[in-house]
């Protein structure tokens, strides 16, 4: 399996494309990995160094790409953080051209706009961006709850509502949808809910709450959801086998004490899961 994953990247730390490819790359998957962004870490710690680049630098990286003849052997795009909306469309126009090599690619989107408490921290016109043009062309979406309800317009409190969302979100073109971090009224105080849903149905994974707050375990969620269900096509088996790995992932990063996830340290979580839990239809 060969997968173009376009997304930030930072040199110290674990977010972006330094917190999705290891874990691919650890479950068989060759990854073609071009970064939107390269800085020195998560702009999480106040300074940082490096640039933001444009549209025509990620299209020139896709164009050397293609031609080395291998487009058309891509079975997935990934796309996380986007810059900027020139990025997104220079991101969207690679998907077409994948597609066009290859109809049965895939195309999950992780569209990071925000979260609770922090609202959305993305540049302007990039939410905009997302919601009318790349969540309709992927066939994957990955958002956390603060995401699908900007997405869907609903203000999610309950299961139900976080089920009408999905619907509404899915009618905007996405037929594959992972929720992440939801907490509703049904969700006990310790634990929190991932919820997938495909084909009209929705399924359940109920995890512990972990005290700790760290980056880039959404981008690796989107990472391993994509690839089990690329190859499974199943998503309650995606949704299972990505929880019991980013449970792990973050168990681990707890009990060590580490402001970074410990993508490197943790990485036989990605396939064999020291925790294990079961996808329940709801």
């Amino acid at each position: 399996m060969n997968v173009l994953s376009i997304q930030s990247h930072v040199a110290y730390g674990h977010v972006g494309n330094a917190s999705a490819v290891f874990p691919m790359q650890r479950l068989g998957v060759e990854v073609w990995p071009i970064h939107t962004v390269q800085f020195s870490n998560h702009t999480g710690y106040g300074s940082w160094k490096g640039r933001v680049f444009d549209g025509p630098a990620i299209e020139d990286l896709v164009e050397g790409i293609a031609e080395r003849g291998v487009l058309e052997r891509c079975d997935g795009v990934l796309s996380g953080y986007m810059g900027s909306a020139d990025i997104g469309n220079a991101i969207l126009s690679a998907v077409a051209r994948v597609r066009s090599l290859n109809p049965d690619a895939l195309y999950c989107c992780d569209p990071v706009i925000g979260d609770v408490g922090r609202g959305i921290f993305v540049r302007p016109g990039v939410p905009e961006f997302m919601r009318e043009q790349a969540v309709p062309a992927a066939d994957i979406i990955t958002p956390n709850q603060f995401e699908l309800d900007y997405l869907s317009g609903l203000t999610t409190q309950s299961l139900d509502d976080v089920k009408r969302a999905i619907a509404i979100v899915q009618d905007l073109g996405p037929k594959v949808m992972l929720v992440t971090s939801v907490e509703t009224k049904e969700t006990p105080a310790d634990s929190v809910d991932l919820i997938a849903s495909a084909e009209g149905r929705t399924w359940q994974v109920r995890t512990p709450k972990l005290s700790l707050s760290v980056n880039g375990a959404g981008d690796a969620i989107a990472a391993l959801f994509f690839v089990h269900y690329a190859r499974s096509r199943s998503a309650p088996k995606a949704l299972a086998e990505a929880a019991a790995s980013i449970y792990g992932l973050l168990k681990r990063t707890e009990e060590a004490g580490s402001r970074e996830i410990l993508t490197i340290a943790a990485q036989d979580e990605f396939v064999t899961p020291s925790h294990r839990f079961e996808a329940v239809e709801v």
